[in-house]
């Protein structure tokens, strides 16, 4: 058992920073796809399109975004809980999402959304695109 006590999606906590990082991408122009996909591989947090990648890319970008939220920072950065197990699930999620779609002309691209939510405060968030 993760030591930290449930998954992030299933505590309050969790769900206010999956909700505040969808907003956060939406403000930025992704289309929100998917939130807490599941499938055998596991869950995405959020699956998003990425329109903005089209010029520059010659194609749209799907977007497998991992939520990381904490209260505090004080002894590590939130997206710094996205290791390599965690990576690896998030690749094979994606392989299995794309495997039941019409996607070979889209890019894909893996990001992690870092909020830290601390008392009386305005949410610090934090997005890494292409975070590996």
């Amino acid at each position: 058992m993760w030591p930290f006590g449930r998954a992030a999606g299933s505590s309050p906590l969790g769900r206010r920073g999956e909700q505040l990082a969808r907003k956060f991408l939406k403000r930025r122009g992704l289309k929100i796809l998917a939130r807490n996909y599941r499938c055998p591989a596991g869950e995405a947090d959020i699956i998003a399109l990425d329109g903005s990648t089209r010029a520059s890319d010659g194609a749209e970008t799907l977007v497998f975004v991992e939520v990381k939220t904490r209260r505090s920072d004080f002894y590590t950065d939130p997206h710094s809980a996205v290791d390599a197990d965690k990576r690896r699930r998030l690749q094979k999620i994606a392989k299995y999402y794309l495997a039941g779609r019409d996607a070979e002309d889209l890019n894909v691209r893996f990001d992690v959304v870092s909020i830290v939510v601390r008392t009386e405060q305005k949410p610090e968030i934090t997005h890494i695109p292409n975070a590996f």
